[in-house]
């Protein structure tokens, strides 16, 4: 089975919570607050597995939840973090907003990239010892890691894409100019999912990868046949090799059928519909109908693209067409790597549910609440200037001081975002 487009449950671990302990030594008096930090918690990372080419491993597993931080114990002992997920996905998966479709990152080359990250461990009481609060009995709770769905979509790294109707002979051509060994038989939709086979064009660095995509029909835009379902695993390509049954073994014209997948194309993407394409003229070793070869080569002279005759069962011209798309694709711009379109600080803010403020006021204290806060809370480090620095331009661009002006705040009043407090400065 091949699957290529899955949504899954991410959970970052949480962070350890900090203990509140005291030194306790025989001959050491007033040993004071010694209780230690709770540990981070597993940040889940993705990661690219270079062999393997469907989302099929997350078929029966779409929950993925990293390893909590351990809480701190007494002796200034610090909890052990949580041991980061790392989840593999095949090259050229998007990672992207379930509700929006907005793309987190492409994973179409190899590096590592943080989905959510891991809440902070907690401090232990010994951080909050001063010279007026010499026993303070508490200590901070870790922050809780991020969770969110995402939709993982596969879009194929293929240089190359092989189009056409069905038993037009795209898994012929493939298997012939590659070791690719597609299923082949003589009936429409034998091939039920993309395959790809990587072909040499002679000489190192010159060689390309092809991907044969299951056979379009008319209609394919609009969901029939098999062939929709795969379109966006061409999306990428940058070449088309537009393969015609020219002999018309199944009845066909050949000239109406390059116009037919044409169209197709151009409904599902006029971008896509606009690539250069390479028209392979397959069958040529049948029976030839010498009206239809006339029209056909009209049609593609017309089109202005060019044309190659070739045969699978004698390997007539695919030496020629491995040497024309060689050439072809070293004029072409490299294999497109989509843009992340959601910034760092939305990512920060934008967690599973509803995100939501409140404020509410007690004396000349606000207290500021809301999940996404505390998820913010535990990925900011407040002993570096650049980390506080982001914090207050989030706050300010999600509309929390807004919201504490509307309460009333006024100059020098505190701010407590869960045990985070600070002055309100205007």
């Amino acid at each position: 089975m091949f699957i290529d487009s899955i949504t899954v449950h991410l959970k970052a671990g949480d962070g350890g919570n900090g203990a509140v302990a005291f030194h306790r030594e025989k001959y050491v008096s007033a040993g004071g607050p010694d209780g230690g930090d709770g540990g981070n918690g597993g940040d889940i990372v993705f990661r690219v597995d270079p062999g393997s080419n469907t989302l099929l491993a997350f078929r029966y597993k779409r929950k993925f939840v990293a390893e909590s931080g351990e809480n701190g114990k007494g002796g200034k002992l610090h909890g052990k973090s949580g041991a980061p997920l790392i989840v593999l996905v095949p090259p050229g998966t998007l990672i992207k907003e379930p509700d929006t479709g907005r793309i987190l990152h492409d994973m179409s080359y190899e590096g590592d990239f943080t989905v959510c990250r891991g809440g902070r461990g907690g401090w232990g009481n010994r951080h909050f010892a001063t010279p007026t609060r010499q026993i303070p009995r508490f200590a901070k709770s870790g922050t809780r890691g991020e969770e969110r769905d995402v939709l993982l979509e596969l879009k194929m790294l293929a240089d190359v894409g092989l189009v056409g109707f069905p038993n037009a002979g795209k898994s012929s051509i493939l298997s012939r100019i590659s070791a690719a060994k597609p299923k082949i038989a003589n009936y429409p939709f034998t091939t039920l999912s993309p395959n790809l086979g990587v072909v040499s064009a002679g000489g190192e660095g010159r060689g390309f990868v092809a991907a044969d995509i299951p056979g379009l029909i008319e209609g394919a835009a609009d969901g029939l046949g098999l062939g929709h379902a795969f379109l966006r695993h061409v999306d990428r390509c940058r070449l088309l090799l537009h393969v015609v049954d020219v002999a018309g073994t199944d009845g066909r014209d050949p000239t109406e059928d390059l116009d037919a997948i044409d169209a197709e194309l151009l409904r599902y993407s006029p971008e896509l519909a606009a690539r250069p394409q390479i028209v392979v003229a397959n069958k040529c070793d049948s029976f030839l109908e010498e009206e239809h070869v006339r029209r056909f080569e009209a049609r593609v002279r017309e089109l202005g693209r060019p044309l190659v005759y070739t045969s699978t069962v004698t390997g007539e011209g695919l030496s020629e067409l491995v040497r024309l798309t060689a050439e072809t694709l070293s004029t072409l711009p490299e294999i497109t790597v989509y843009a992340d379109e959601v910034t760092p600080e939305e990512r920060l803010t934008r967690g599973a549910g509803e995100r939501t403020t409140t404020v509410r006021r007690e004396n000349h204290t606000f207290f500021v609440e809301g999940e996404w806060l505390r998820n913010l809370l535990g990925q900011v480090n407040f002993e570096d200037r650049e980390s506080i620095a982001f914090f207050q331009r989030i706050l300010q661009k999600e509309g929390v001081i807004d919201l504490l002006r509307e309460k009333g705040i006024e100059e020098e009043d505190l701010v407590n975002i869960y045990d985070f407090e600070f002055e309100f400065l205007n």
